[in-house]
């Protein structure tokens, strides 16, 4: 159902072009250097075309994609411009191949599904959950989902290893993850 909703969403113009403003409107407003994004699956939001706009408008700027090194393991992130070499990696998933680390400040990630609490549902790999429970910098970045309204519920069914994101950006507003 959730992923019929996003389809449906990502099928609407007007709703591309309004994500891709509130995505910018959070680089600006959180003015970090160093962004980790997600190569789009089908139904995903592409915000290849925000971020390419984000790097033209600062030179220290640096955009980063996820490399799956192996099954199981935390994602690495990897350099990435709109000119950079691209290969496709497991989940046949493109991957830049810069070779270059970037430890992201803010980290957009993909929702087929977000509630109110900030909880997201993807794929059920556990890659990202992963991913920031092993984080390598002193640091965890600023996460932020990126959905479709369409595609928010009142509650996820969660495991204990799922982590809640910071904020959640849809074509209709930002949602920050409620103070407990």
């Amino acid at each position: 159902m959730l992923l019929e909703a996003r389809l449906q969403a990502a099928s609407e113009p007007a709703h591309n072009a309004a994500l891709g403003r509130r995505m910018l409107d959070v680089l600006k407003r959180h003015d970090v250097n160093r962004v980790g994004f997600y190569w789009p699956l089908t139904g995903e939001f592409d915000a290849r075309g925000a971020i390419a706009l984000w790097l033209a408008a600062g030179a220290q700027r640096e955009a980063s994609l996820p490399v799956v090194r192996e099954r199981g393991v935390p994602l690495e992130f990897h350099a990435w411009t709109p000119d950079t070499p691209m290969k496709l990696g497991h989940h046949k998933i493109a991957e830049p191949i810069s070779g270059q680390v970037v430890i992201p400040d803010l980290l957009f990630v993909p929702c087929v599904g977000f509630d109110a609490a900030g909880y997201r549902l993807g794929y059920g790999g556990g890659y990202y959950d992963r991913t920031l429970a092993a984080w390598p910098g002193a640091t965890q970045p600023l996460t932020v989902g990126v959905a479709y309204e369409a595609c928010r519920t009142d509650a996820l069914q969660r495991e204990a290893h799922d982590m809640p994101l910071d904020l959640i950006v849809t074509e209709a507003g930002l949602y920050p993850r409620p103070v407990n």
